[in-house]
C-alpha cells in the first residue's frame, strides 16, 4: 500500500458523519514495522493534525488531547503496542479508530480477526494476495476466528465447497483424483497453504498417520475402517494397517456421507472396486462367515459374495430358502444393490420358486378338472409369474455366467417339474370330464361374458369401459388387479372366465363381444351372428349393432388423443370397446418372442395408465380388463420329443397347439373336443389340441410362444373387474402410506455407536403402500452428524414383531453441547418430506477412540 492509497483511506475516515456524542475524529495509525516513519512528517489531510505517539510523550500525548485541544481532530502515528497496561491512553483508544497500513494488519481489520491471530494470517499472507481468495474467504462469514477456523476457510476456498467444513474439502481433494502429483487441489495447497497443515488435519480427523502420505493410502485407510464397523477385525488382520486407532467413527461416516451422496457416489464407486484389488478383499472374504458381513457397505464386492453364496447354496439344494429372502431384502436398501438389481431379482425369484417346490414336495396331485383350476387360480399361477420375472431380470444381464447357471435350475424347476406335472394332470382331467362338454361348474365362460358382465350395465343405463389385452395371461391380469388395488383409489376385483377352445385371437375375441351365435365357416373364419368378426372394424358394426350409442377403437389410437380429443370422442358413448395387443404382437413372432416378456412389462404400465385415462379424462367408473386367451411360453429351445407329428386327417386349420376337424376320432398325443357346446358348430368341428404343452410339428413360426391349446395358462382368462371410487364416495379408500415410526424410548445417546428400534405400523394390502425412508442425526441447522440407515417398509406380515427394524447409527467425532438438542430425522425417499424429527440430548463424555 503506497502514501496515496493511505491518505485517502485515511480522509476517507475521517469524512465519515460523527456518531452520537461524537464531536470530532481520532485515529491511531499503528505502524509497528516503522514502514512509514519517513513519510508521516509530509503527510498531509485536510482539517486533521498530525502528531506521532512515542513511549516518551503519552503523558504529554493525552494532556494535549484532552486540555489543550480537545475539540481538533488528530492523527496519532506511532510504533508503540497500545495495550491497556501502562498507556496513559487507553481510553482514548478504546473510543477511538485504529488504523493499519501493513497488508497483514489491513486483513486483520477488514475481516475483524483479532490481532493475536496475526501470525497466522501472516503465515498465509499469500493466499490473500488475490482479491477473488479474499472474496470467498470473507463470504464464508465466520463470526469467531481461531488458528482452526482460518485454516479451515482458506483450504474451503481453495476447494471451492460452500462452507469451511474439513469433511467436505477432504471429498472435493479426493473425487479429483488419487494421484498426488496430478491433484489440483494439493497443488493449490502446496502454493497457497501448507500442504503439511492438510496432512495434519487429515491425521486429527481420520486417525491417517503415515510416514509416507499419499491420496490413495488415504483412500484405502477410509474404507477400510468403515468396512471394519461391520467386519471385526479378527478377519482383517491381513489389512491391520489400514484400519485406524482413533476416530474410526469420523472415517465411516466421511464414507458413508460419500456413498450416499446423490452424483458423487460414481467415483467413489470407481475407487472402491480399485480398493478391493489392492487389498485382495475376495480373498479375505472367503474365510469369513456370511453373516459376518451381511451388514457391510463399503465395497461392492460383498454383494457378490453374498449372491455367489445364495446361489452355491441352491445349486447345493441347500433349503434355507427364508434366510435368502431375508438376505436379498436386507440387501435391498445397501448402496450397491442397484448396481446388482437385476442379478438379484433374477435370483429372489430363482429362490421363490424353489421355496414353491418346497411347499409341495409330494409333486402336484391329480385331481378333478375343477379342482385344478381352483389351484392353478389361487396358488398354481404364482409360478408363471415367478418364472416370468427370473427372466425380465436375466435379460438385464444375460451374459452373466451365474445367471445362467440360476436359468439351469429354473428351467429345470418349471418346465420339467412345474409344468410337465401340472399340465399332465390337467390334461388328463380334460380328457375324463371335458372334451363333450367344455364347461367347469361354478366357472363364467368367455363366450357370456357379455350376457352376463356387460349386458347388466347397459340395462340400468350405465356406461362400461372393456379393455381386452390380447394375450394377457392369468397371472398378469393378477399383477395388474395388485397394483391397481394399491395405487388408486377405485376397487379391484379379481375374477377368472374359462377361456374357449381353441384358445386362440379370433375366436377368444369372437366370444367376449355382444352375440347371440358363435360359429366357425368351412374356411376357419369366425362369425359373430353370421358375420365375420375378424378385426376392429367388423368388431365394431358388431358392437353398434346391439348397442347404438357404442364405441370400439385401438389403444394406440386412444393414446394419440389428447384429453379434449378424448372427452369428444367418447362422449355419449354407452359401451366403449379397447383393444390392446402389446403382448401378443411380441410373443406371436419367431424373431421376438424372446422379449415376450418384456412386452408385459410394457403391457402393465400401459393398462395402468389406461385406466387412470378412463377414470381421469373420460370419468369412467366400471372398467373391466380381460383377454382373448393366454400363452404358453418356455424360454429354452423345444426339443423333439416336446413336439408331435400330426396324422394324416381332413382338417380346416393346423396349428402350432390345435386343429380343426370335421373328423371326431382318437387321435394319439391329442385331446378331441367337440366345439358344440363352445359354438354353434354347424359344420361338426372337433379341436384337437395336443395334450400338455406338446406342439405340433411344423414349419414356419415361433414355436416357444404358443396359444391355441387347452392348458391352464392358455384357457384361465382374468377378468379384472375395477370400479372406480371418488374421495368422499361410499367404499372409497384413500391410499395412503405405511408409517416408520421410531420405538426406542430413550432420548439421550451416551455413546457414538448406538442402536435404534423402528417400527412399520401398518402391513402392507390394498390401499396401504410401502414406504421407504433414510434416517440420519443430525444438528438443528441440518448437519448431518451420523452414517445414514435406509427402512424399505414394504412389509405385509400380520405379526408386529415382523415389522420391526433394528439400526446401528456411528456419530462422528466431534465436540457435542450436552445442553444442545440434536435430532434424528427420518425422511420420506421418495418425497423429501420429514416424516419425524425426534429431539435428542447427546452427552458422550470424552470421547471414546475405541468404540468399534
Amino acid at each position: 500500500m503506497n502514501m496515496t492509497q493511505i491518505e485517502s483511506a485515511l480522509q476517507d475516515i475521517f469524512n465519515e458523519p460523527l456518531k452520537d456524542g461524537e464531536q470530532r475524529k481520532i485515529v491511531f495509525w499503528v505502524d509497528k514495522d516503522e514502514e512509514f516513519i519517513e513519510e508521516i512528517e509530509q503527510l498531509m489531510i485536510a482539517g486533521v493534525k498530525v502528531q506521532t505517539l512515542s513511549d516518551n510523550n503519552q503523558f504529554y500525548m493525552k494532556h494535549l488531547l484532552e486540555e489543550e485541544d480537545p475539540t481538533s481532530s488528530y492523527l496519532i502515528y506511532t510504533n508503540v503496542e497500545l495495550g491497556v497496561e501502562d498507556n496513559w491512553l487507553a481510553d482514548t483508544v478504546l473510543y477511538s479508530k485504529t488504523f493499519f497500513a501493513d497488508r497483514v494488519s489491513l486483513l486483520l481489520s477488514e475481516l475483524h480477526i483479532d490481532p493475536s491471530l496475526r501470525a497466522t494470517v501472516k503465515k498465509h499472507e499469500r493466499f490473500f494476495n488475490n482479491r477473488e481468495r479474499f472474496r470467498k474467504f470473507k463470504a464464508f462469514g465466520i463470526e469467531s476466528y481461531t488458528e482452526e477456523t482460518i485454516e479451515l476457510a482458506i483450504m474451503g476456498v481453495l476447494c471451492n465447497v460452500k462452507t469451511p467444513d474439513f469433511e467436505a474439502v477432504l471429498k472435493t481433494v479426493l473425487m479429483d483424483t488419487l494421484d498426488d502429483n496430478g491433484n489440483k487441489y494439493l497443488s493449490l495447497m502446496e502454493r497457497f497453504f501448507d500442504i503439511d497443515v492438510f496432512w495434519t488435519y487429515v491425521a486429527t480427523h481420520y486417525g491417517y498417520e503415515r510416514e509416507t502420505k499419499t491420496l490413495k493410502t488415504l483412500f484405502i485407510h477410509l474404507t477400510v475402517t468403515a468396512f471394519n464397523h461391520s467386519v471385526s477385525e479378527d478377519y482383517l488382520t491381513a489389512v491391520q494397517d489400514f484400519i485406524a486407532e482413533r476416530n474410526k467413527a469420523n472415517a465411516l461416516v466421511f464414507i458413508d456421507h460419500w456413498m450416499h451422496h446423490k452424483t458423487d457416489y460414481t467415483v467413489f464407486d470407481e475407487y472402491a472396486e480399485m480398493v478391493e484389488q489392492e487389498i485382495q478383499l475376495p480373498s479375505i472374504l472367503q474365510s469369513v462367515p456370511i453373516d459376518e458381513f451381511r451388514q457391510a457397505d463399503t465395497f461392492p464386492y460383498v454383494d457378490k459374495a453374498i449372491i455367489i453364496h445364495i446361489a452355491n447354496s441352491l445349486m447345493e439344494k441347500l433349503e434355507d430358502y427364508e434366510e435368502y429372502t431375508k438376505l436379498i431384502k436386507l440387501r435391498r436398501a445397501k448402496h450397491y444393490y442397484e448396481k446388482y438389481a437385476s442379478v438379484y431379482e433374477a435370483l429372489y425369484y430363482t429362490v421363490k420358486m424353489h421355496e414353491f417346490h418346497k411347499e409341495h414336495g409330494q409333486g402336484i396331485p391329480q385331481g378333478r378338472a375343477i379342482d385344478l383350476y381352483e389351484a392353478y387360480r389361487k396358488e398354481y399361477h404364482v409360478m408363471d409369474t415367478y418364472y416370468r420375472k427370473f427372466y425380465v431380470a436375466y435379460d438385464e444381464e444375460s451374459n452373466h455366467e451365474l445367471l445362467k447357471k440360476l436359468k439351469e435350475l429354473v428351467e429345470h424347476l418349471y418346465t420339467n417339474w412345474f409344468m410337465g406335472e401340472l399340465s399332465t394332470h390337467w390334461s388328463q382331467a380334460v380328457k375324463s370330464e371335458m372334451t363333450e362338454e367344455w364347461s367347469l361348474p361354478g366357472v363364467q365362460n368367455q363366450q357370456g361374458f357379455y350376457s352376463s358382465i356387460v349386458a347388466p350395465h347397459i340395462r340400468k343405463g350405465e356406461r362400461v369401459f372393456v379393455i381386452i389385452s390380447d394375450a394377457m395371461r392369468y397371472e398378469v391380469g393378477v399383477e395388474l388387479a395388485e397394483r391397481l388395488n394399491s395405487e388408486t383409489m377405485g376397487v379391484c376385483d379379481m375374477q377368472t372366465m374359462l377361456g374357449v377352445v381353441p384358445s386362440v385371437t379370433k375366436l377368444g375375441m369372437a366370444s367376449l363381444l355382444p352375440h347371440r351365435s358363435l360359429d366357425f365357416d368351412e374356411n376357419g373364419r369366425v362369425l359373430v351372428d353370421g358375420k365375420d368378426s375378424a378385426g376392429l372394424e367388423n368388431r365394431k358394426k358388431i358392437i353398434e349393432s346391439f348397442k347404438e350409442d357404442s364405441i370400439a377403437v385401438h389403444y394406440q389410437d386412444m393414446l394419440a388423443m389428447n384429453k379434449a380429443g378424448r372427452r369428444e370422442t367418447f362422449k355419449g358413448k354407452k359401451l366403449v370397446y379397447i383393444y390392446h395387443d402389446t403382448i401378443d404382437a411380441m410373443g406371436d413372432k419367431a424373431s421376438t418372442e424372446i422379449y415376450t416378456f418384456d412386452a408385459v412389462e410394457t403391457a402393465l404400465n400401459q393398462l395402468y395408465d389406461l385406466v387412470k385415462i378412463i377414470r381421469d379424462d373420460l370419468s369412467g367408473t366400471n372398467v373391466y380388463i380381460t383377454a382373448d386367451h393366454g400363452f404358453l411360453y418356455q424360454r429354452d429351445a423345444l426339443e423333439e420329443s416336446d413336439k408331435i407329428g400330426n396324422e394324416a386327417m381332413d382338417t380346416i386349420e393346423v396349428k402350432r397347439r390345435y386343429m380343426l376337424s370335421k373328423e371326431n376320432r382318437d387321435v394319439s398325443g391329442q385331446l378331441a373336443i367337440d366345439l358344440t357346446s363352445i359354438v354353434k358348430n354347424e359344420h361338426h368341428l372337433t379341436a384337437y389340441v395336443p395334450n400338455g404343452t406338446i406342439r405340433n410339428r411344423m414349419q414356419g413360426t415361433g414355436v416357444n410362444f404358443v396359444h391355441g391349446g387347452a392348458s391352464l395358462q392358455e384357457v384361465v382368462v382374468p377378468l379384472v373387474a375395477f370400479k372406480n371410487k371418488r374421495a368422499g364416495q361410499k367404499g372409497s379408500q384413500a391410499i395412503q402410506k405405511v408409517d416408520i415410526r421410531l420405538t426406542s424410548t430413550t432420548r439421550k445417546i451416551t455413546n457414538s455407536i448406538f442402536n435404534l428400534d423402528f417400527f412399520q405400523t401398518e402391513k402392507v394390502e390394498d390401499k396401504i403402500i410401502p414406504r421407504t425412508v433414510v434416517i440420519y442425526m443430525a444438528d438443528d441447522e441440518g448437519n448431518v452428524l451420523s452414517n445414514e440407515e435406509t427402512i424399505i417398509g414394504d412389509r405385509s406380515f400380520d405379526n408386529p414383531a415382523e415389522r420391526t427394524f433394528k439400526l446401528q447409527f456411528v456419530l462422528k467425532s466431534i465436540s457435542y453441547d450436552r445442553n444442545k438438542t440434536y435430532y434424528l430425522l427420518v425422511k420420506d425417499m421418495e418425497t423429501g418430506v420429514f416424516t419425524e424429527k425426534v429431539p435428542f440430548s447427546i452427552n458422550l463424555g470424552i470421547v471414546s477412540d475405541f468404540d468399534f
